[in-house]
């Protein structure tokens, strides 16, 4: 018998890399999907070509919207900066993209139907994550439910599955579980305001989140700061 297929959407950073050997380990045949929506560097996207390649995805896409046009974000919106000064608590930060998890898993869903897949996975993450209201286990939830009220493989019985295998761990335990699987974090870039080369900041809320997963795990951090 053939594997089953996942979808798996692949930003080119630390937890999506994860979660992509998670679906390998669990068997499944891999179709990795970058979403081109406006951010404020390609470099990601050049990460996920790599990721996907050394991680064995069947296939790797970038799928293109363009969420920037309406701005909103310091991750789509030059005029608005990048916060430096650490992680807040409290509040949603500037760096939230409005709708974007709904958007790219609607990619995803789409993509997967015509795969005939039965699972998406997404890295979202409960714990370590900067308080993004589409990283809650709540709203994966209630997509898994719209998804299979809305296509026509949900309604014919093919359940689908929204797979978020790191919701419920820390970013230490993300970094040990990929280890574990031979991701290679090298590769990831997860900075807001990379270089052009995938150089980190070292600054940001995500450069500060992916060093204390490092440095909790009691690794070495292979991050390439600039």
């Amino acid at each position: 018998m053939s594997a089953p297929r996942a979808v798996v959407l692949l930003s080119g950073g630390l937890d999506s890399a994860t979660c992509l050997a998670i679906a390998r380990a669990e068997g499944f045949e891999t179709y990795a999907l970058s979403v081109a929506y406006g951010q404020r560097h390609a470099a990601e996207l050049n990460a996920a070509t790599r990721v996907a390649a050394a991680l064995g995805a069947k296939e790797h896409r970038v799928g293109h919207v363009d969420l920037g046009q309406f701005g909103g974000s310091a991750l789509t919106d030059a005029s608005i900066a990048v916060p430096t000064a650490g992680v807040e608590d409290g509040g949603i930060p500037v760096t939230y993209v409005p709708a974007r998890n709904t958007v790219m898993l609607s990619l995803a869903l789409g993509w997967a139907e015509v795969l005939k897949a039965n699972a998406i996975f997404v890295g979202v993450n409960a714990v370590d994550y900067s308080g993004y209201p589409d990283c809650r286990p709540a709203f994966i939830e209630a997509f898994e439910a719209m998804a299979n009220l809305a296509t026509k493989v949900g309604v014919e019985g093919a359940r689908l599955r929204i797979r978020a295998p790191l919701i419920d761990l820390t970013k230490a335990q993300i970094v040990q579980r990929g280890m574990a699987l031979g991701v290679d974090y090298a590769m990831t870039v997860s900075c807001y305001q990379a270089d052009d080369q995938g150089h980190a900041c070292g600054q940001c809320d995500a450069c500060r989140l992916r060093r204390a997963g490092f440095e909790a795990a009691g690794l070495s951090d292979p991050t390439r700061y600039a």
